[in-house]
């Protein structure tokens, strides 16, 4: 299962993207837990704020867009999860 998490927008408007598969992590199961508790079908559609982050977050067959004020609890530690896992942390 794969997890990508693209960042656009903010003052630049530059385009970031990591992602994960989540079978080679060795914490798997805690990543496919995280996963089936995300309100996927709870996301509300908000209108993107000048100068601040979107965020799209795919593990199929899910899909959503945040914007940056949404980004809290559950899906706040998938996204740093997920950066984290590219960054080395």
């Amino acid at each position: 299962m794969k997890v990508v998490v693209s960042r656009s927008g903010g003052f630049a408007g530059i385009r970031t993207t990591w992602e994960v598969q989540v079978e080679e992590q060795p914490d798997r199961s805690a990543w496919a837990e995280l996963l089936r508790g995300l309100p996927w079908d709870e996301v509300s559609a908000t209108a993107p704020q000048p100068d601040r982050y979107v965020y799209r977050i795919r593990c199929a067959p899910h899909e959503v867009v945040l914007s940056e004020q949404q980004v809290s609890g559950p899906w706040k530690d998938l996204i740093d999860r997920v950066r984290g896992v590219n960054e080395g942390h």
